[in-house]
């Protein structure tokens, strides 16, 4: 070894005679000191260091939006996400039963079906349910308006949307989102049914979707009722004449999908649907009507391969 490997803390063992191979399988060593190691280390920054640094503006500015792009990026997107799902679970967590009623947002105070959903509300409290709405005006505050009044559980989910809905001032629970899918899933998995009155696209949205889940399985025993029969009456038609005709569905696919103008047979229904799993108003369905297979008697069927709702 010279003097000025010895420095460097180089150690040259390849041998100068042998073959190719054997010089190949020794290979020149260095010694590290500890201080080397040291400095090695710090010049790594830390990950409390990534998180407490960030870039600054070339020149001095109190607002840098450049620097905030970040937040618009899907993987930042996906974390916000999931704190709206950690957000809502946690606020709804302990909610007991509940119905949620949905309908338009357009329905004045003096409309009938106004005076129809706060009743319903307060027949819901009554009987120990939540009432669940997406927290607006029209059939949403009316039926947070009766839940409040009888002294229940008034829960309002509201949504942003571009023309600023505001939240109804009936609920004593009130929980904002920014996805509606997020929304949406809050709804179905903290009611016991869901109450569908006369609506624009985005009650048909709620109704389509809780049948979609019946029929994929996804949710068991859980009524959907349709309040107010002239105005369901020809879209009814249309499923029957239309989609069962051409085979599209089955008439299991209807069998908790109820129609009334009783407030007081809602009531009756999500307390059946609680304490039997629906096995009374499955009777009253339409897909009852249509003598399709009881739910939970799949041998019965014509095609005994079917589940419920299949």
């Amino acid at each position: 070894m010279d003097e000025e490997s010895a420095r460097n803390g180089q150690v040259d063992n390849i041998p100068t005679n042998g073959s190719a191979s054997e010089q190949r399988h020794h290979v020149a060593k260095r010694i590290v000191s500890p201080a080397e190691v040291e400095v090695a280390r710090r010049k790594r920054p830390t990950e409390d260091e990534w998180l407490l640094n960030r870039p600054v503006p070339p020149i001095p500015k109190a607002k840098a939006p450049e620097l905030g792009e970040f937040i618009h990026t899907d993987p930042w997107r996906v974390m916000r996400i999931q704190g709206e799902f950690v957000y809502g679970f946690n606020a709804l967590a302990d909610v007991g039963a509940g119905v949620a009623v949905f309908g338009s947002a357009r329905i004045k105070p003096d409309h009938p079906h106004y005076d129809a959903a706060r009743a319903l509300g307060a027949k819901l409290a009554d009987a120990g349910f939540a009432v669940i709405t997406g927290g607006g005006p029209g059939i949403m505050a009316a039926a947070n308006q009766g839940a409040r009044d009888a002294g229940g559980l008034s829960i309002g989910c509201n949504i942003e949307l571009p023309f600023e809905q505001a939240p109804n001032p009936y609920t004593n629970l009130s929980i904002n989102f920014r996805y509606f899918f997020v929304r949406k899933t809050m709804f179905v998995k903290y009611s016991e049914g869901f109450v569908i009155f006369p609506g624009g696209f985005g009650t048909l949205d709620e109704l389509f979707e809780a049948l979609t889940l019946v029929q994929t399985q996804k949710i068991h025993r859980f009524p959907i009722i349709l309040y107010s029969s002239a105005y369901w009456a020809g879209l009814i038609d249309w499923i029957k004449e239309t989609q069962l005709s051409e085979g599209v569905i089955s008439p299991e696919d209807l069998n908790l999908l109820i129609v009334t103008d009783s407030i007081d047979e809602i009531r009756d229904i999500m307390v059946d649907c609680y304490n039997t799993r629906c096995w009374s108003t499955w009777k009253r369905s339409e897909g009852a009507k249509l003598d399709a297979d009881p739910p939970g008697a799949p041998a019965t069927a014509a095609d005994p391969a079917k589940a419920d709702a299949q």
